[in-house]
Formats: C-alpha cells, structure tokens, sequence
C-alpha cells in the first residue's frame, strides 16, 4: 500500500496533476511524500476523504502553495494549524466529521475561500476572526455543539448560506442573518449546557447564550457604558480616523489582550454599525414571530438577536425595517 501511494504521487508530481485523489487510503498520517523537496507546487485539489488522519502538517501551505480545494470529510483531524490561514488560494475547505474543538483564528487569512463545511464536529465556538473572510460565500457547522455565533457572522455581503441544522445549544442567530439563506432546523432544543460556563441573555421564556468575550450586558436601564469600553471606543475611533490603521501600536503599548481585541472588536452594532468590545444591549426577535417562520415549521426554537451598543440603538432598531 505504502509503495502504490509513492508511486502514485510521484506521477502527480512528475506530470504536474492538478488533481490528486487518496479517499480511502486508510492513511493515519499525512503522506511524507507529499511534503517532500519541493512538495507538488501545481496541485490544485487534494481529496483526503475517508481516512484515519489526526493532523496537519504546518508546512502544508509551504509544500502545496496552490490548493484551490481541500477535502478532509470523514478522518480523525482534532486540530487545525494556524498556518491554514497561509494558504492564499484556497476555497473549499471541507473538514467536516472530524473531532475538531476549535478553528484557527488565522483561518481568515485565507483570502479566497468562499465555502467552508466543518459539519458533525465538536466545535462549542466560531472565532470572530471568521467574520472578516472577504469572500467566504457558504458557511455550513451544522451538528456541532454550537452555542452562539459571532456577532458579526453575516455582516459581509459575500456571505449568502449559512448551515447551523441540529446545533442544540444554539438558541441565538445574529440579525445580520436575518437576509441570508439559513438552515438552523434542530436547534434550541431544551438542553443543560454543563461543559461550559457561558453568559446569558433571557426575555421572557427564551434564554441566548452570548459569546465569552462579552463581559457585560446592557438593559435599557443601563445608560452609562463602562470606562473600559468608552476607551476602548474612544481609542479605536481615533487610531481609524487619523492615523487609519493599528500597526503603529507595539505590543507594549497596551495589555496584549486589549491590543487584540482592539485589533479585532467583538462585533459591530446592529443598528448603527459602530464598533462595541465588551458590552452588548441584545434584543431579541423570535424566528416564530417573523417571516421566516413559515420556512422551518416548528422544527427550531432559535430566536434572531439584535446587538447594539447602546440603549438608544436597542430602543429604535427593527429587524423588519
């Protein structure tokens, strides 16, 4: 087996293939011959479907420059490199059912992937990072363990599909995926989530949980917004209108926590689009009572939420103006 695997990609090396299927090859590591002097700098696909792979190499971007589409479906794989994100021409990225926790943040320097499918992992979160893919067109994570989504998730116009189906955490979509096509039948369903301690946000009888980098909830009685995110707001307002970007700020010149976030904010309020980092005022819109209600008929009890940054924004936004 380890001999027809050589042979067969030496010849998508020496014929320069631009396609290279190894589906059910039972491969538990990552073929060394792929990696090998100059890796296959044509190969355009690679189909790695069916096998029993746990990792990736780092170098992968290195030695496969050109990958259009990567297919993983179906292997073992519990980590992703970060060094994915190096990977400039890829788009298709399936890595669905395996044991994946997380997604590397640098997955958004991926600049041309338009679908990406990590269905039936074990994923609890999306990064925030994913929210700035400037041409990710379909997004699918359904049958994860999902419990939010990051607030920003729907706010680029390329983003048309998203697939969310059977996250039974998941009881919030954020507005801004009020006009794409979602599937999110399944989810909401009446379940404890004891693994993790997450914040919450309740209005009546629904509760929704919001991200972990939200340390604050606002209320239509909380008109003061904490000194933390006034300077945060304040110093981010300033660094973009004057001077236009952050590479200025050395990592000494503020917490490297607070440079990150300021970097990358929590998300942008619904209403007037402004950037917010610690605090949010959600409102919450239930699916049954909008539009779309007639198109999963009962099957999910999600609610769509409206993020904004103040009380005056929570107080004049509609989700169907």
């Amino acid at each position: 087996m380890a001999s027809e695997l050589c042979k067969t990609i030496s010849v998508a090396r020496l014929e320069k293939h631009k396609n290279l299927f190894l589906n059910y090859r039972n491969l538990h590591h990552f073929p060394l011959e792929l990696l090998k002097d100059e890796g296959l700098q044509h190969l355009e696909r690679l189909y790695m479907k069916r096998n029993s792979l746990t990792t990736l190499p780092e170098n992968l971007a290195q030695k496969l420059p050109n990958l259009v589409e990567l297919y993983l479906h179906s292997n073992n794989i519990v980590v992703v490199p970060e060094e994915v994100g190096d990977l400039k021409e890829l788009q298709t990225l399936d890595i669905s059912t395996n044991r994946l926790l997380a997604l590397p943040e640098r997955l958004h320097l991926c600049l041309s992937l338009q679908y990406l499918t990590v269905d039936r992992n074990r994923l609890w979160c999306v990064p925030r990072h994913l929210c700035q893919l400037p041409s990710l067109n379909e997004l699918s994570v359904a049958g994860n363990r999902l419990a939010f989504l990051p607030l920003d998730l729907g706010r680029s116009p390329e983003l048309q599909y998203v697939y969310v189906d059977n996250n039974t955490h998941l009881k919030g979509l954020p507005s801004y995926l009020y006009n794409k096509v979602i599937g999110c039948s399944g989810c909401g369903a009446p379940i404890q989530v004891s693994e993790v301690k997450l914040l919450s946000f309740s209005s009546g009888q629904l509760t929704v949980f919001l991200p972990a980098e939200v340390k604050i909830i606002g209320t239509e009685n909380d008109r003061v917004l904490p000194l933390q995110e006034l300077a945060m707001r304040t110093l981010h307002h300033t660094c973009h209108s004057f001077l236009k970007d952050l590479n200025f700020l050395s990592p000494i010149s503020l917490p490297r926590s607070l440079l990150e976030l300021l970097r990358c904010p929590l998300g942008h309020c619904h209403r007037c689009s402004e950037p917010m980092f610690t605090i949010v005022y959600p409102k919450l819109f239930p699916l049954r009572e909008t539009p779309m209600a007639g198109l999963h008929q009962g099957r999910t009890a999600v609610s769509f939420v409206a993020y904004c940054c103040s009380t005056q924004c929570l107080q004049t936004f509609d989700l169907l103006s």
